[in-house]
């Protein structure tokens, strides 16, 4: 819960210490904190193009990219996945 109040600024300055001592020892919560970053950048790298769109879905071509997208930063980083 920290560790996604942290990405969103809603965590407090103890909650942020408590969980950068907490990283020292705990590599699930470092992965998932990098992954969910890498997920959130993802989505809000093109959310003036999602956002002006009247659907509810993403398009075939744009599943399609974000595909390609996360296979390609998985072959260069496989820690995250």
């Amino acid at each position: 819960m920290i560790c996604d109040k942290s990405q969103y600024k809603e965590s407090t300055l103890w909650e942020r210490i408590k969980l950068n001592v907490h990283f020292l020892q705990c590599k699930v919560c470092r992965l998932y904190t990098l992954q969910n970053n890498f997920i959130s950048n993802l989505i809000n790298r093109d959310k003036e193009a999602f956002c002006s769109k009247e659907i509810n879905s993403l398009s075939d071509i744009e599943k399609e990219t974000l595909r390609k997208e996360l296979e390609k930063r998985a072959s260069l980083n496989p820690d995250l996945f």
